[in-house]
């Protein structure tokens, strides 16, 4: 699976964007896809993730209310929309993608496929 992150860029606080992971290699179907974002100097995070086939969706507190992750299967593309954005979500944003395990919550990972990141910078 390759992935394919794109849709970054500069927004004011406030602001929206919307994030795309297109992947390619095979379908995602029974897949899990993942958001991280990796501030400077500081250890990658995760975001929230979508299960495939049923489009449920797991956010991290600190994005619930304001990120949503949404996938199209005919494209085999997940997005990531950020509403009321903050400065401090400025972070270069990765997608992943791991075939949920039994056993282990399907937004958990391991996460084997990695997409090269795109940068979001939120200015105040």
């Amino acid at each position: 699976v390759q992935l394919q992150a794109s849709g970054g860029g500069l927004v004011q606080a406030g602001g929206s964007l919307r994030l795309s992971c297109a992947a390619s290699g095979r379908t995602l179907s029974n897949f899990a896809m993942g958001w991280f974002r990796q501030a400077p100097g500081k250890e990658r995070d995760f975001v929230g993730a979508i299960e495939w086939n049923e489009a449920k969706t797991y956010y991290a507190d600190s994005v619930k209310g304001r990120f949503t992750i949404s996938r199209d299967s005919a494209e085999n593309t997940a997005y990531l929309l950020m509403n009321t954005l903050k400065p401090e979500d400025t972070a270069v944003y990765y997608c992943a993608a791991h075939f949920p395990s039994y056993g282990r919550p399907w937004y958990g990972g391991p996460w084997d496929y990695w997409g090269q990141g795109t940068q979001v910078t939120v200015s105040s």
